[in-house]
């Protein structure tokens, strides 16, 4: 067993840990990271193992909302646990729209728009909506404080371009009409699972774009990410039962080598996505997503310079 491809599976798993849960397209940055870190396996186990990694990430999300997220336990209430079948059957709700547009164009994707100009093109689109939608937020709540005369100090620590709306001073908190996930109803999570379809352009994010959605449709930040995460579970593992099964069908098969890649793979990706996920969930308190939507535009200019530039000097 080669202990360079386990430490790469490992980089990988620390990419895809990180990238999956921020909205920043972990595409993107696994097709950038495969240029200078590159698996010795096959074509069809390294398409594979891009999407079965997630379950290491997904995993992590299982673990720290698992209150929320079992009915059963923890002391809930009748009430509660109302609420927790609710927030299920929304979330089933809000993954049909993909499954109904991604299962049978899965092979059309994978074999036309995993290339570098549709991720980069991507990367920059989706960056300059999350300024453009947060700087569109910003006028709203100006244009509401100044309308209603409602307080808009910024906390002691607060990033100086967060809008005011992100320490909540007002009932609606992050100035969204929905400030909890009790507040979600089933049409606004049918249509975050319609914006979530838009993820299957790989680099837009599947997170970006849920996360966009949600924000249009009047989530606050902390709720659109936390309905991103639950909204990953199912398509996560149908995204990967597909992907094995197809990897099988293929003649693909498991040795010794490859069950320690995927292994480690998956491993670092959760513990790495723990740390991620508490992250984003803290930073979104305090800050807004104008800095991701930055970030994507730079990593969208350098994956366009490297493919188009430096890759052929190069070779």
């Amino acid at each position: 067993m080669d202990i360079i491809e386990l430490l790469k599976s490992a980089f990988l798993g620390l990419v895809e840990g990180i990238t999956e849960w921020l909205p920043i397209s972990s595409t993107g940055h696994m097709i950038l990271v495969d240029e200078f870190v590159h698996l010795n396996v096959t074509e069809e186990f390294w398409n594979m193992f891009l999407v079965v990694i997630q379950l290491g990430a997904i995993l992590a999300v299982c673990v720290l909302f698992l209150r929320d997220l079992l009915p059963f336990g923890f002391g809930k209430t009748r009430v509660e646990r109302r609420n927790t079948w609710s927030l299920w059957g929304k979330i089933v709700l809000g993954c049909i729209p993909a499954a109904v547009i991604g299962i049978p164009l899965d092979d059309f994707m994978e074999e036309h728009l995993y290339s570098s100009t549709v991720v980069a093109a991507a990367l920059i689109v989706y960056g300059v909506a999350f300024i453009v939608i947060e700087n569109w937020r910003a006028k709203k709540l100006a244009a509401r404080v100044a309308a209603e005369g409602l307080s808009q100090a910024r906390p002691a620590g607060a990033h100086f371009a967060a809008p005011a709306a992100a320490v909540e001073p007002t009932p609606d908190g992050d100035f969204g009409s929905i400030s909890t996930l009790e507040d979600l109803d089933w049409k606004t999570a049918l249509g975050i699972g319609c914006f979530q379809v838009l993820s299957l352009i790989p680099g837009t994010s599947r997170s970006g774009s849920t996360i966009i959605g949600g924000l249009l449709l009047g989530c606050t930040r902390s709720v659109a990410s936390k309905f991103t995460f639950f909204l990953a579970i199912p398509v996560m593992f149908g995204a990967s039962f597909l992907k094995l099964v197809k990897f099988f069908l293929k003649g693909g098969a498991f040795d010794a080598s490859g069950i320690a890649i995927l292994g480690v793979g998956c491993a670092v990706a959760f513990v790495v996505s723990l740390v991620a996920i508490k992250w984003l969930m803290g930073f979104v308190r305090r800050h807004d997503f104008k800095a991701f939507g930055v970030y994507r535009i730079v990593l969208g200019i350098v994956v366009l310079a490297y493919f188009f530039v430096l890759a052929p000097m190069l070779g």
